[in-house]
């Protein structure tokens, strides 16, 4: 009988984690394009509410934006993105950590600049703050075509 019971209970608890992994992979997915669209239309508010105070944001070219600075550089439109795809994304989730992967292609108009064309492979961390998934980390490599 105890031998059942210890059985069913963990049989409850393995569906119980798995359908918490489940709802933990579609808030990332939806944080992720919450945030996608939040770099197109540059809105304050809503890049702040999707990033914590300690984002570390690297770009393909090596410079490393801090929070207030990817905020700010996307709300005055020094980076303005008209368009972004993102392609054959993966989410993992580790405890309260999710790593995120996927393809980037956008198409740019960087401070008023004729149009340009970005092509990234992106890494993307985020941490589970209460229930909410939050930015802590990016990083991005150039990618030599569109997937």
């Amino acid at each position: 009988m105890i031998k059942k019971l210890i059985l069913a209970l963990s049989f409850m608890m393995a569906f119980t984690i798995s359908a918490q992994k489940n709802n933990d992979t579609q808030a990332v997915t939806e944080a992720a394009e919450k945030l996608r669209l939040a770099m197109i239309s540059g809105e304050k508010s809503t890049l702040e509410s999707l990033i914590l105070p300690e984002l570390t944001y690297g770009h393909s070219g090596g410079h490393i934006d801090d929070a207030k600075e990817f905020v700010e550089k996307l709300v005055t439109k020094k980076s303005d993105f008209v368009t972004i795809e993102i392609t054959n994304q993966t989410v993992q989730i580790v405890g309260n950590t999710a790593i995120v992967r996927h393809h980037f292609y956008a198409t740019t108009a960087d401070a008023g600049k004729a149009p340009g064309d970005v092509t990234l492979d992106i890494l993307l961390v985020w941490a589970k703050v209460k229930n909410n998934w939050k930015l802590m980390a990016r990083q991005a490599v150039k990618s030599e075509k569109k997937k």
